[in-house]
């Protein structure tokens, strides 16, 4: 697995993919360059006159709802009809699911209506999209949900990866990948990562970069995943001591920087 993942990433510095996001407006720079780091090219267009457009010449696209309002959610509606209709990966991030009416009808109607590639979120996010009981704190996942164990992770992340026949990934302290069929945990990452805005959103941007040069996206899932919790590894050690927004910068720096040789000397997965 960790030999694909490597080819995936020399895939995406190769191919260069346009990543399409229609994203929130609190991390969408951070999202951009997390994208432009590992070598893809991000495209932030939400306007429902050129979504479908800019989605055509895309190689992902990527729904993140974590501002959302009635003109995007029409834009991420006919943005995600349009990728299906032209095979282009859709990888939704929904962001603080659960958390209110209007973004739980929107997760629901995403999912309804848009055939879904990748669906990454925190515990409370996926438990919610699993019909299970849920509590979340704004936009993160809640004390208690994170508690859940990972065989309760791992069952989470297959009934729903079933249920809606995409890859589902809880990240958390121990990230959960799965396909339905094979099931990925991933130990990478640091605590720190909680102390920075946008790491969620930029980890599913991630996982578009990969998707967008990729066939198996179980293997770009866990891929982009993978990444950014090796960044924040060397991020934490290169500057964690300095403070907040120095680690900020120093995670676009170490995705920039994330080789093949980094990656298979640090990557800590297994397949359950």
């Amino acid at each position: 697995m960790i030999q694909d993942i490597v080819e995936n990433l020399r895939a995406v510095r190769a191919k260069k993919p346009l990543v399409h996001h229609i994203t929130n407006y609190v991390t969408v720079n951070d999202c951009a360059n997390i994208v432009l780091a590992i070598g893809a090219s991000p495209i932030m267009a939400d306007d429902i006159g050129e979504v479908e457009a800019i989605t055509a010449i895309s190689s992902a696209l990527v729904l993140n709802i974590g501002t959302l309002n009635s003109r995007t959610i029409a834009s991420m509606l006919v943005a995600g009809k349009k990728a299906n209709e032209l095979n282009i990966p859709v990888i939704l991030d929904p962001v603080g699911a659960g958390a209110s009416e209007l973004r739980n009808r929107t997760t629901e109607r995403l999912l309804k209506e848009v055939n879904i590639a990748v669906l990454r979120g925190n515990m409370s996010e996926i438990r919610f999209v699993a019909g299970l009981q849920s509590t979340t704190k704004g936009v993160d996942a809640s004390g208690a949900d994170q508690k859940s164990g990972k065989e309760i992770g791992q069952n989470i992340a297959e009934k729903v990866a079933k249920q809606f026949g995409c890859v589902a990934a809880i990240t958390g302290a121990t990230d959960i990948v799965s396909d339905g069929r094979r099931t990925v945990y991933i130990e990478n990452g640091t605590n720190l990562l909680s102390n920075v805005t946008g790491t969620g959103c930029m980890c599913t941007s991630l996982v578009g970069a990969f998707c967008g040069a990729a066939t198996d996206f179980l293997i770009a899932a866990t891929g982009g995943i993978l990444s950014m919790g090796i960044a924040g590894e060397l991020a934490a050690e290169s500057a964690g001591d300095k403070g907040n927004g120095s680690f900020h910068v120093a995670i676009v720096d170490e995705i920039s920087k994330l080789n093949t040789e980094t990656l298979v000397k640090r990557a800590q997965i297994h397949e359950a």
